[in-house]
């Protein structure tokens, strides 16, 4: 545990401007989401709706994760730094646009989705889903660059970044529909309905979201404390005799378990409810990712390429 304390210090200690400050938001983000965690106990109210505390502490939660996970995996790409500053401050500009304003709406009490009451409301609505957008874009661009060769990058952490990327753009998608759902639905004529239509998918939503956590993570968590054994031409035990490597066999079990619990998650949106069989699938799900990160834990001293987990600099 000390190991991987040191480093992750590292990320900050090295780290570039962009990414400090990127870390310095996505940490007042986290707090953001705690701090309305304390005023649904504090003030009560109905936590699920279209007005409740439960937006601004999710979606501050959920942002302030985000938004620390792609940064650190960028960290790892080779890519020009005015682009990456470019990619990071819009994805920073648009998280703080997308939690501070389904905040603001939720101080006064009206819906931050689907909402076409006044020209505001419909303003802020339509904010959100450019942001979204926005979004989109831009990490749709990291997962392009993760998608070119990256010299030093060890083949689990590069195959578990962009395993994580993409996980998190199909979260986005999902999102994307759900905001095509409840806009129909609410421009139709059933604003309250819309609500409903659209968050059969929130977990579905959630679980693609936050790939870009674990699959990664996984990854790098597998390979922490590794040492280059002499020998080998700077290259760790990896699949000596055709066999895979321990942290390969990681990156397998969490993907087979993430995978599973994004399928589970999207056949509660498809049915619109839990089931007993949804239910056992989500429970499976987590067991094997849970295995992998025991694995992951258990691998910890297996060998790597030296500087193969560390930021690009």
């Amino acid at each position: 545990m000390t190991e991987i304390l040191r480093e992750l210090r590292v990320f900050w200690i090295d780290g570039r401007r962009i990414e400090r400050v990127a870390y310095l938001v996505g940490a007042v983000l986290l707090l953001s989401g705690l701090a309305h965690l304390g005023v649904q106990a504090i003030a009560g109210g109905p936590w699920e709706g279209p007005v409740s505390w439960r937006k601004p502490t999710t979606f501050g939660l959920s942002f302030g994760l985000t938004v620390i996970s792609v940064t650190w995996v960028a960290s790892f790409l080779r890519m020009p730094e005015r682009l990456r500053l470019a990619l990071l401050g819009g994805f920073l500009l648009a998280s703080v646009a997308e939690v501070g304003l389904i905040t603001a709406q939720a101080w006064r009490r009206v819906p931050s989705h689907f909402n076409f009451e006044t020209s505001f409301d419909t303003g802020v609505s339509m904010v959100l889903a450019a942001g979204g957008g926005v979004l989109f874009v831009v990490l749709g661009a990291l997962f392009a660059q993760s998608l070119k060769p990256q010299p030093g990058l060890d083949p689990e952490l590069r195959l578990g970044i962009r395993l994580g990327l993409g996980a998190l753009l199909a979260g986005l998608v999902i999102g994307g529909i759900m905001i095509g759902i409840g806009t129909t639905m609410a421009r139709g004529g059933d604003p309250r309905g819309a609500y409903h239509g659209a968050g059969v998918f929130k977990l579905a939503h959630a679980v693609g979201l936050h790939g870009i956590a674990v699959l990664p993570g996984l990854a790098w968590l597998s390979g922490v404390g590794g040492q280059t054994r002499s020998g080998l031409g700077g290259q760790a035990l990896s699949g000596l005799g055709g066999r895979p490597t321990p942290r390969r066999t990681v990156l397998r079990t969490g993907t087979v378990g993430y995978l599973g619990l994004l399928g589970c998650a999207m056949l509660v949106g498809a049915q619109g409810r839990l089931t007993i069989l949804s239910v056992l699938g989500l429970a499976v799900a987590g067991l094997v990712l849970i295995s992998a990160l025991l694995q992951a834990f258990a691998a910890a001293r297996v060998a790597r390429p030296a500087g193969a987990g560390v930021p690009v600099r």
